[in-house]
């Protein structure tokens, strides 16, 4: 592969609460450290059911952004240590499964989505589930599903 385009792949990540985020952002980390490439991070702000009052929904909502903003801050912190480099830091709103997709068709640097199994062997996660179903025709780059009970090990050893 040229060194140009081991350079401009972007490894994305999508932030979530899951316990198993933390493997796949080692997973990317590793691979762009190791192939050549770029960390993104999407972190999708879920809606608010409805609220009463505009002005108090406006500042949930502003509030929901500013943890989001905190929390991919830490993140980069992470990316920047492992990889030597920063990443991309990408903040939506709406619904998980939506805002991917179309941050896929929308930005053209986006190479490979990363995403983890629960580490517990449970049910694939909604995004899994939706991505190798329904939706599979909908995306653009290829995925990659890293088992989510990995260890720091193991992801060296894979990447």
């Amino acid at each position: 592969m040229p060194e140009a385009a081991r350079r401009d792949r972007v490894f994305l990540v999508v932030v979530d609460d899951s316990p198993e985020r933390r493997v796949a952002l080692r997973y990317a980390c590793l691979r762009a450290k190791n192939g050549g490439g770029r960390v993104a991070l999407l972190r999708v702000i879920e809606e608010e059911g409805t609220v009463e009052w505009a002005g108090v929904g406006a500042m949930l909502q502003e509030e929901r952004r500013e943890e989001a903003e905190k929390l991919l801050s830490g993140l980069a912190a992470e990316v920047q240590e492992i990889t030597g480099g920063l990443p991309i830091l990408l903040i939506r709103e709406g619904e998980p499964r939506d805002e991917l997709l179309a941050l896929l068709d929308e930005d053209p640097r986006l190479s490979i989505l990363i995403l983890a199994t629960a580490a517990s062997g449970g049910a694939p996660g909604p995004l899994i589930t939706a991505l190798t179903g329904r939706y599979a025709p909908r995306l653009r780059v290829p995925m990659t599903i890293v088992p989510g009970n990995l260890d720091d090990k193991e992801l060296e050893r894979v990447t």
